[in-house]
């Protein structure tokens, strides 16, 4: 009776650690709620995403936009869109995330601050960012990617699993919305010039400054060379290909005149 008991008591200690208990919550977790006006609409113009995410843990948490439904901003994937099963092309900017990233020198719209139990939502308008076009109308079903990374006060650089770190509890729903008519495709607005230096460390923006005139004395040192060697210059074929020498000098030109009035 007692040696049962026993044994009684350590598979329930066994489930407990591997399952948790169902009153204990956990310390982090994010649930995203995603959510539309209507869920029948006659032209992908009309598309609109919102994405609610709720910090479900225990504690305060500094989430990286970058890439996640949080950003609004940036032509970047951050949902799956599929129809009958098959994924509907995306169309927008794919983010180079491996690049390597300072969390020191971006501004605090780069993070979202969630309180536990709180919750942030962004609105996304995605007609220009899937190939709505090449699968036609019908209902189509969204989820939210889950590639949310939750920066502390050690984390300093965005690269390769350091300095940040992703945030592994995160339940998303699935949304489905029917387009009737207009899935014609959609061309993405040009993002303005990023001519401006925008950097906390004096060194770092002194560097870039200095990086930006070299640059343009280095296209304008390409074209004398590609003017006086051509197009059958090693050097040249090794660069540029059999692309002519025109297309490669207008590049560089572009480059050594740059000189946007917008500047700020």
């Amino acid at each position: 009776m007692v040696r049962s008991a026993l044994l009684y008591s350590f598979v329930l200690s066994v489930a407990s650690l591997a399952f948790g208990s169902p009153l204990e919550k956990r310390a982090e977790g994010l649930t995203v709620e995603l959510s539309t006006s209507s869920s029948s609409i006659s032209s992908i113009e009309d598309l609109k995403v919102v994405a609610t995410v709720t910090n479900t843990g225990t504690e305060p948490v500094r989430l990286l936009k970058y890439g996640t439904v949080l950003d609004d901003k940036l032509p970047t994937k951050s949902f799956v869109v599929s129809k009958d099963g098959k994924a509907v092309p995306f169309t927008g900017i794919k983010a180079l995330f491996f690049v390597s990233i300072s969390l020191s020198d971006v501004d605090d719209s780069a993070f979202a601050n969630v309180e536990p139990g709180q919750s942030v939502s962004a609105t996304h308008s995605l007609a220009a960012l899937y190939d709505f076009a090449s699968v036609g109308t019908g209902s189509f079903t969204f989820t939210s990617l889950a590639n949310f990374v939750k920066v502390d006060d050690t984390g300093r650089y965005f690269e390769g699993g350091r300095g940040y770190s992703r945030v592994a509890d995160v339940t998303s729903n699935t949304l489905t919305i029917k387009i009737t008519a207009d899935v014609a495709k959609r061309e993405l607005q040009p993002l303005g010039k990023r001519a401006s230096v925008s950097c906390a460390s004096t060194s770092l923006s002194a560097f870039i400054s200095a990086s930006y005139t070299e640059a343009k004395a280095l296209a304008s040192g390409g074209i004398s060379y590609i003017n006086s060697r051509g197009a059958s210059d090693l050097l040249y074929r090794a660069y540029w290909g059999s692309n002519p020498t025109s297309l490669v000098i207008s590049v560089l030109n572009g480059v050594v005149n740059e000189n946007s009035t917008s500047r700020t």
